[in-house]
């Protein structure tokens, strides 16, 4: 019998039925394994929980609901003003701004107004006697502080102390005499991805509602910004939603391993990533909110960025790791102890510096006060500098903001990289925060394929050095680029100003005018 492939059935089935005589028919793709390959075999783990009953019951009565009433300022004209004057010869349109934004005062502006706000977040108790650890952006602003225990009780609470660095608070309510129940920090450092975790706390104002999950992964620190400058999170999939931050993540010996501060979610519900703080982190953060109020920090005032190889090799350096200096503070510790722009810090008393963010964790734990020794690489020869840290600013960071346009006058010529440029004018230097008389050029025009432009830059914003070499002028640029052709190098490294920040990019000159 022959089946509609023409191949006889007769056939096939003594071939396959043979010892090997003849090769089997297949159908569909063949999988070809090596020689020594071997099946991942999975097999059901012996410790898995059959239940985590026991462990929520034991560990509940130390997880507290979080009840914030905070003040919070509305009914500002912001950006709207332009907009809303269209409207001002309508009937009501008076009465409706009085009522939306307030009687204008005897300059006929309308001050912004504030109304009660409120908000729901998680904590537990690290002690007998009250102290109770959440985050700070639960309790950011608020005038009254409530918890409510698991038994129903509802206790008024104070802050203790907060540190918006790592988003952590300690609030403290008066225990009458009795215990309370609590529970204590673990260890974080020795988890691994798919280790069992249990989260506690009051999402959405559900109150004691217990998720489970796995460790995801570990050391996340760039997802989140600002906030993980001095915190390498924990990523987790069991649930976290709104209303549990603050909360505690339990491992199964019943130990706190991690405070829940964040979710990554298009939709603002769990999703599967949830970031919590590491209990070594939450810890020593707590112990000294509790003992001081508040954390200090060890201050440069530098901004620092990591040393990519792309910006050793324009510079001709074999220096692997450390942060580079892209701007010092002219009134920061830095400058008082002659550190520059462009200087790499590779060491701090000793200590290598991997990267930027090690910098900035080193330079945090350094006392206020303290003089410390700085090992740098500038002009390709380490120094060391002794610079006495300050105080860290509650907010040390100015924020970039590029100008689209520039009202000085352009340069004759083309510019080099496809870009026009100008020398810095007061008004210009004025707007970029820099020094009177600060050498540097402004672009005034990019073209579609500028190099510049697929760095990131646009029209407005400065280029004060080439190679850390100032420039003033298109040819001075031209001049440090073919300098670094006549060496051999395929990149540049621009000294870049936009809004009142510098920061350094590479990009690479082949094939570039």
């Amino acid at each position: 019998m022959i089946n509609r492939f023409g191949i006889s059935l007769k056939a096939l089935a003594a071939g396959v039925a043979g010892a090997g005589a003849m090769a089997a028919f297949t159908f569909g793709p063949q999988i070809v394994l090596p020689a020594d390959a071997r099946p991942i075999k999975i097999e059901t783990p012996n410790n898995a929980p059959v239940s985590f009953a026991d462990l929520i019951e034991r560990v509940s009565p130390a997880v507290v609901s979080v009840n914030v009433v905070s003040e919070r300022e509305v009914g500002s004209l912001a950006d709207m003003e332009r907009f809303m004057e269209r409207f001002r010869d309508m009937p009501g349109f008076e009465d409706f701004m009085d009522r939306r934004f307030g009687e204008p005062n005897e300059d006929g502006e309308r001050e912004p107004r504030t109304e009660e706000a409120r908000a729901l977040g998680s904590g537990f108790f690290i002690s007998a006697d009250g102290y109770i650890v959440t985050n700070n952006h639960v309790v950011d602003s608020a005038t009254e502080i409530q918890v409510v225990l698991e038994d129903g009780r509802e206790l008024d609470a104070r802050l203790v102390g907060a540190d918006p660095q790592t988003d952590l608070a300690v609030i403290k309510v008066d225990n009458g005499g009795k215990d309370f129940e609590y529970v204590e920090f673990g260890e974080s450092e020795g988890l691994r991805r798919g280790d069992w975790v249990v989260a506690l706390g009051n999402p959405y104002g559900l109150g004691g509602t217990a998720t489970a999950g796995i460790v995801s992964a570990l050391g996340r620190r760039d997802q989140l910004g600002r906030s993980s400058t001095y915190t390498d999170f924990l990523q987790i999939d069991a649930a976290i939603n709104r209303g549990n931050s603050g909360g505690p993540t339990f491992d199964l010996a019943g130990n706190v391993i991690g405070v829940n501060t964040a979710i990554f979610s298009p939709t603002g519900g769990s999703v599967g990533i949830g970031f919590a703080i590491p209990a070594e982190l939450a810890e020593d953060i707590t112990e000294t909110l509790i003992e001081d109020g508040r954390v200090s920090r060890g201050w440069l005032g530098v901004v620092i960025q990591d040393l990519t190889e792309d910006m050793a090799e324009a510079q001709g350096l074999d220096a692997e790791g450390g942060a580079i200096v892209a701007d010092v503070n002219a009134d920061g510790p830095a400058a008082d102890a002659g550190m520059e722009r462009g200087d790499v810090i590779l060491s701090v008393n000793g200590t290598t510096v991997e990267d930027a963010t090690a910098l900035t964790r080193e330079v945090g734990a350094l006392l206020a006060g303290s003089t410390n020794r700085f090992t740098i690489l500038r002009d390709g020869r380490q120094r060391t500098l002794k610079v006495k840290v300050g105080e860290r600013p509650e907010d040390p960071y100015s924020e970039p903001g590029a100008s689209e346009s520039s009202d000085a006058p352009a340069e004759d010529a083309e510019g080099p990289l496809g870009a026009r440029v100008a020398p810095l004018d007061e008004a210009t230097r004025e707007s970029l925060g820099l020094d009177a008389g600060e050498p540097g050029v402004v672009i005034t025009e990019l073209s579609d394929d500028s190099p510049l432009r697929d760095s990131g830059m646009r029209p407005g914003m400065a280029i004060l050095e080439v190679n850390g070499e100032s420039v003033s002028s298109a040819v001075e640029i031209r001049s440090a680029i073919e300098t670094a052709r006549e060496r051999d190098r395929s990149n540049v490294l621009l000294a870049v100003r936009a809004g009142e920040v510098t920061t350094f990019m590479t990009v690479a000159i082949d094939g570039q005018e």
